[in-house]
Order: structure tokens, then sequence, then C-alpha cells
């Protein structure tokens, strides 16, 4: 399947209808009193742009732990709606993600990586967990471990651009533990090892399912303390109170404009259809 050519006016059709799903989500946040911020390229955007940077073609959200876990609670006690569904692999469904997704099935999107799975696809909107890194630097390399090994387990394929020990490593894993039974108990294992350490205990705070360049780097947690809020497309969305810290941590100068051949839409995207809903599954 030819990959989708996202043309300048298409990717902003695509970025405009996802407004809803943002502003639903919030909304649900809100009402069960759950702490959200917009994160990386999103929340750049309502900064430097008052909404989406010009070439993104998603929103990224998280939250602190304990409220990452209760939005998968509380979501699936509350909502009905038939057109926002909440996606998170566990023994029901695997979607190939190592953290929550929130799905518009108005519309249907199908990721070049997602081709295989049986779930809604419709337009996404990434939702993190964000966790606390111990302090002990031994206990910190013993989540990075098991972060590794979630990653691993969860995803079910060897992460990109990982050749050396850590490829071979994780093809012999795979190899050996083959059953989905036995996969899913591993990553639901190491997935309690990586987020039983406690905020109030910790000074550092840390991204682990944002991906393997983002699960290294941690963050004082005074950073997340409060909660500022930022216009996103003309909407009233929060973010972290120490924002510039953070984002001046990972991007440097973040409101300068990266090198032109960043300034590209990151997924690729099989099969775009901004005028049918998921349901229909014509894209097969």
């Amino acid at each position: 399947m030819k990959p989708v050519e996202l043309t300048p006016e298409l990717l902003r059709e695509l970025q405009l209808k996802q407004i809803d799903m943002l502003v639903y989500f919030r909304n649900f946040c809100e009402k069960n009193n759950l702490t959200f911020y917009l994160i990386g390229g999103s929340l750049i955007g309502a900064l430097r742009n008052g909404g989406f940077v010009p070439w993104d073609d998603d929103i990224d959200v998280m939250l602190p732990r304990p409220d990452y876990e209760r939005l998968t609670r509380l979501w699936k006690e509350q909502e009905s709606n038939e057109r926002f569904e909440l996606l998170r692999t566990d023994d029901k469904i695997f979607t190939g993600n190592i953290f929550t997704t929130l799905t518009d099935k108005n519309y249907t999107l199908v990721k070049a990586n997602q081709t295989k799975c049986d779930i809604p696809h419709g337009l996404v909107m990434d939702i993190f967990p964000l966790d606390a890194a111990p302090d002990s630097p031994l206990r910190r390399k013993i989540q990075l471990f098991w972060t590794m090994i979630y990653s691993l387990f969860l995803a079910q394929v060897v992460p990109e651009n990982h050749g050396g020990v850590i490829g071979l490593g994780s093809r012999v894993l795979l190899g050996i533990f083959r059953g989905e039974k036995i996969r899913r108990k591993i990553w639901q294992y190491a997935e309690k090892q990586i987020s039983k350490y406690s905020f109030e205990e910790n000074e550092y705070v840390t991204e682990l399912c944002s991906g393997p360049k983002w699960m290294v780097p941690k963050y004082p947690k005074e950073i997340y303390s409060g909660v500022d809020y930022v216009t996103f497309e003309g909407e009233r969305m929060p973010c972290m109170s120490g924002y510039d810290k953070y984002l001046t941590m990972i991007f440097g100068d973040y409101m300068q404009l990266p090198p032109k051949e960043e300034r590209k839409p990151h997924h690729e995207i099989a099969y775009l259809d901004l005028t049918t809903p998921t349901s229909d599954r014509k894209w097969e």
C-alpha cells in the first residue's frame, strides 16, 4: 500500500478535524479532575503558532501515571459515545502502541505500522503517562531495563534503528517467548515495575512510553508542580507550569524553526479518508 502524500491543504484539513477529539478529551478530564498537559510539538505549536505546527499531523498529551490509570478506568465506566474510543492494549485488544490513544471514528486513518491491527482506524491522539524516576541510580537503570522489556513485548517488534546487541537481544527474546499469553504476562509485569515509583518520594519524572529517544532523559518534578494554559486553535488547553524549562531541556530554543528538512509529518499513513467513518473499512 503506497503511503499517503499529505499536501499542505490535506494536512490542514486533517489537523482541524482533530480539534473535536482534543476538546472532548479535555472536557472529560475536567469533569473527572484528571490532570493532563499538551506536550512536545503540540505545546510548541500552541506557543509559536497558536495551534498546530504547520507540518504536524497529530496531537500529543500526557497525564501523570495515577491519572493515566484512572483515565482508563473512568472511560470504561462512563463513556458510551460511539464516535470517540479510548484504545489501550490489554487482554482483548492489540494496538501495537506502548501508550494509550483516543480515536475519532467519524473518519478513517490507517498508520503504516497498524495495517494488521484489528482496531478502529480513526483519527488518533496519542496519550502518554508521566512516571516518577527513582532517585537511586541503580533503580533508575533497572527501571530503564524494564521499560525496554515492556516496550519489546507489548509492541512485539524490534525497535527501529536498533542493531547490534540491543537488536540481536530483542530478536532472541521474541524468538524464545513466542506465545501471546506469555508475552502479555511479561509486559504486564514489566509495566508494574516501571510505574511503581512515587512522585512524592522522588525528585525527577520521566517519559518512559514515548519511545526509545525519550525514555532516558529525566526532568525535575517541579516542572509539573502546577498547571498553566495556552491557546491551541482557539481552545484553552492545559500545559505544565514549567513548560519553558521542559521545552528548553528537550529542544533548546524551541521558538526557532527547525531545519527545512525536518519540517515534515513524522507518521507514515497508509490510508486516509476524511469523509468516511472507520467502521466502513473501505481501505481493506
